[in-house]
C-alpha cells in the first residue's frame, strides 16, 4: 500500500531526544491492551527503561527503529531486528510496531518501503512478524498485504493476564 510519508531511521541519539514521546506511545499501546510483550500494570518509567534499551540495540547495530516523517507530533514507531542467527542472515523481524491510539485508523498504514528497510543487509529477502490473533494489529498486517501463515494456539499473553492466540505474518521482497 502507498502512502503519503517516508520513513526517518532513528539513531541512538533521535530515541534519547525523543524519550518522552516514545513512553508516551508504548505506554497508550499496552495500557490500552495492545500485546506488545508487557504486563499491567504498565507505567511510563517501564517504558523509558525499554527505550534506553533500545537506544544501546540501535547503537550496537543490532536493531533499526524507524517513525514515520511527517508533520505533527510523533504518533507511531517500528521496530526490526536484524541482527540474526547464522543460519537467519536472509530476514529480519518486526518486533514491535506501535501507533499511538489517537493516530489509529487514520491513513497512517504500513509504508511500502518497510520490508525493504527492514532488510538493510546483503542477501535479506524477507521479514516476518507476529501479533494477538483477533487484534487490530491483526487486521493492519492483512490490509498491508502482509501473509498470514498461521496461528499458535495459546502462545502469549495480553497485558490483563488472558491468554491469547498468535497470528504469524511474512512479507517476501
Amino acid at each position: 500500500m502507498t502512502t503519503s510519508f517516508s520513513l526517518r531511521t532513528l539513531s541512538r541519539a533521535d530515541i534519547l531526544e525523543n524519550l518522552s514521546p516514545l513512553s508516551d506511545i508504548l505506554a497508550d499501546c499496552v495500557n490500552s491492551g495492545a500485546s506488545v510483550s508487557f504486563m499491567l500494570p504498565f507505567s511510563l518509567q517501564t517504558a523509558r527503561t525499554f527505550w534506553l534499551r533500545i537506544a544501546e540495540s540501535v547503537a550496537a547495530g543490532s536493531a533499526s527503529c524507524w517513525w514515520p516523517n511527517r508533520p505533527g507530533r510523533l504518533s507511531a514507531r517500528y521496530k526490526l531486528v536484524i541482527d540474526q542467527p547464522e543460519n537467519q542472515p536472509h530476514r529480519a523481524d518486526v518486533a514491535k510496531l506501535l501507533v499511538h491510539q489517537n493516530a489509529r485508523r487514520q491513513g497512517l498504514l504500513m509504508p511500502d518501503e518497510l520490508p525493504g528497510a527492514a532488510c538493510p543487509r546483503a542477501g535479506q529477502v524477507g521479514t516476518g512478524a507476529d501479533t494477538a490473533t483477533g487484534s487490530g494489529a491483526e487486521r493492519f498486517y492483512v490490509q498491508c498485504g502482509w501473509e498470514k501463515a498461521g496461528e499458535i494456539p495459546r502462545y502469549a499473553l495480553m497485558p490483563d493476564g488472558a491468554m491469547t492466540a498468535t497470528s504469524l505474518f511474512y512479507k517476501i521482497l
